[in-house]
C-alpha cells in the first residue's frame, strides 16, 4: 500500500480535542469560561500585547541578584557531642549506621563529624566518614580510629 494523503491519521492520543467553554452552567466551564471574573485576562485578547508588555516592565524594576549558590551537594554533620551520646565505648559508626539511627537524613552525599565543645571519652572506630583536624585529635586521644 502506498503513502496517500487521505490515508494519513494522527498518532494515537496525539491529538486531544480542545476544551468546550462558554456553554452554559451546566458545563461547569459557563458564565466565565474558566477566566475567573474580571481583570484584563478575563477580557477577550487580554492574555497578549499590553499584558506582556506590563510583565516586561515588572521584570525591570526587580533588583538584580548578588553572589552565587552552589548546586554541589554538602555532607551532613554529626557532632562528637552526638557521638559521645549515641554510641557505647569501641562502637563502629559508618554513614548507614548514623542513617538507620536516624542522626542523619541521608547518606548519599557523606558524613562529616566535627568537633564541639564537649569531649570524647569513648573509643570509637569511624569509617567512611569526614573529619575535621580537631575532631581526628579528639578520636586519636580518646583511642579511637579514623578511616576515611
Amino acid at each position: 500500500m502506498s503513502l496517500q494523503a487521505h490515508l494519513l491519521k494522527p498518532t494515537a492520543g496525539s491529538h486531544k480535542r480542545s476544551k468546550r467553554v462558554g456553554r452554559g452552567n451546566s458545563s461547569q466551564k459557563g458564565t466565565t469560561a474558566g477566566r475567573g471574573t474580571k481583570g484584563q485576562k478575563a477580557r477577550s485578547g487580554g492574555r497578549g500585547g499590553n499584558a506582556r508588555r506590563s510583565f516586561k516592565k515588572q521584570l525591570q524594576k526587580v533588583p538584580k541578584l548578588r553572589g552565587f549558590n552552589s548546586f554541589k551537594t554538602k555532607p551532613e554533620m554529626v557532632t562528637i557531642a552526638t557521638l559521645e551520646r549515641v554510641f557505647g565505648p569501641g562502637a563502629k559508626v559508618t554513614p548507614q549506621i548514623l542513617e538507620n539511627r536516624g542522626l542523619i537524613r541521608k547518606s548519599d552525599n557523606g558524613v562529616k563529624i566535627v568537633a564541639s565543645n564537649a569531649k570524647l571519652s569513648k573509643a570509637l572506630k569511624i569509617e567512611g566518614c569526614l573529619a575535621s583536624k580537631t575532631t581526628i585529635a579528639a578520636v586519636e586521644a580518646a583511642g579511637g580510629t579514623i578511616q576515611f
